[in-house]
């Protein structure tokens, strides 16, 4: 996958504040707030800033945590990172494709068919429907 490179000015042009935030800044929105947390439609789930295909929604369950969650993400479409930030060990995940930060990844679902559970920023995400 060929990797999208831009300048700070670039992102900041062509995102959202809230998503730049998410997305740029390594930010979280609030639990309940974002866009896809509650939502059940049938579609491929894109990073916001470069539209990666990274979730299907047929992988997309209600972990009642107020973020998307999902057990899986399409093959090669995130990256992984050790996430020390606030005194917590975490893994964060990032699209494969422009390293937008996404959110974090968790083995606290054993009621998936992974075990895992991907919290995942709305604003870093858009729904394309089937």
């Amino acid at each position: 996958m060929e990797k999208i490179q831009k300048t700070d000015a670039e992102w900041k042009a062509e995102l959202t504040d809230e998503q730049y935030h998410v997305l740029r800044e390594k930010g979280t929105e609030r639990p309940f707030t974002g866009k896809y947390w509650n939502v059940n439609e049938d579609g491929a789930y894109v990073c916001a800033a470069c539209g990666n295909e990274l979730f299907s929604s047929d992988a997309k369950f209600d972990s009642h945590c107020g973020w998307p969650s999902f057990y899986d993400a399409n093959e090669g479409s995130v990256e992984f990172h050790e996430d020390l930030s606030y005194g917590m060990r975490r893994v964060e995940v990032t699209c494969a494709k422009c390293g937008g930060h996404l959110g974090h990844i968790f083995d606290d679902a054993p009621q998936t068919p992974t075990g895992q559970r991907y919290c995942i920023n709305s604003a870093a995400i858009q729904l394309r429907k089937a």
